[in-house]
């Protein structure tokens, strides 16, 4: 394969050991080579910038700015970017996140490196991947529509105006960025 047609990636994830492990897993693969790494969000927008690799492997929680956020921050810039989501976290609501904020594949992390190099080499292509049994827990997200009574109660003291902090009293719940995501996904 020509230097030319090589798949440039971009790996991002705060954990320096599974960053070396990607890097030394995708550079053995004669048709990719790492070209940049990052292990916050905010580098990688920023990393993304400046290469503009050919697909990017992004975890979800990382310190800064997080896997969403910068998924969506990289999607809006650039329509082309094609980026897997390479996480730990298999719950419906982070693999609907991380699909709907625009990433166009989401791996485990105890996938087998095979699976992760034929991954990258779909999303490249343009297609998308999730592996079946994330897609039977993003078909489980899709279909559950109904609110549970707590999201009622959130929704309905959302209606009076109330604020996040007043909701968390009223509720006795803290306010957490996990309430104000789930809020904004509503």
């Amino acid at each position: 394969m020509s230097q030319s047609a090589v798949i440039r990636v971009l790996i991002v994830d705060d954990h320096s050991v599974v960053r070396q492990g990607l890097t030394t897993i995708i550079n053995r693969d004669p048709e990719m080579t790492v070209i940049a790494q990052a292990e916050d969000g905010q580098q990688a927008i920023d990393r993304f910038r400046e290469y503009q690799p050919d697909v990017t492997l992004m975890d979800l929680r990382m310190p800064q700015i997080d896997g969403v956020a910068a998924i969506t921050t990289i999607c809006a810039q650039f329509k082309q970017a094609r980026i897997i989501v390479l996480t730990t976290y298999d719950g419906d609501e982070d693999i609907y996140r991380g699909l709907h904020a625009g990433a166009q594949g989401y791996l485990l992390k105890d996938a087998k490196a095979d699976e992760l190099l034929n991954a990258i080499r779909i999303v490249h292509s343009g297609q998308k991947y999730v592996p079946q049994a994330v897609g039977a827990k993003l078909l489980q997200r899709m279909s559950h529509t109904e609110l549970s009574e707590r999201e009622l109660a959130v929704l309905r003291l959302i209606a009076q105006g109330m604020s996040n902090a007043d909701i968390a009293t009223a509720l006795m719940i803290s306010e957490s960025c996990h309430l104000k995501e789930k809020m904004a996904l509503a």
